[in-house]
């Protein structure tokens, strides 16, 4: 049965009109000039002198990282604090007394 619905699928797939890409190509893009092939020397000399200094930025991602690392902890704790969140049951069990009887 699995094969059947496969092959039902493949067969519908192969009906699908395939899209007019040709049209999409604008004229200007059509008629542009081949892109100009650049050394890739002047490129890596370029991306070496970048003046990034790697101590710097790892001591900036290390002090990113800890932070955090601070934050998510923090995030880890109790939503509510538990004075709060028994005043808030308390509040609740007195509501509950009040509108039962």
């Amino acid at each position: 049965m699995t094969r059947a619905a496969l092959l039902l699928c493949l067969a519908l797939a192969g009906c699908t009109q395939f899209p007019e890409l040709d049209a999409v190509t604008s004229a200007s893009a059509k008629s542009a000039a081949y892109p100009r092939l650049v050394p890739i020397d002047g490129i890596l000399a370029r991306a070496g002198s970048s003046g990034t200094d790697p101590v710097a930025l790892r001591s900036s991602l290390e002090a990113r990282v800890a932070g955090l690392r601070t934050r998510a902890a923090r995030m880890r704790g109790p939503i509510i604090e538990p004075p709060v969140r028994a005043r808030m049951n308390d509040a609740l069990r007195r509501h509950a007394a009040l509108h039962s009887g």
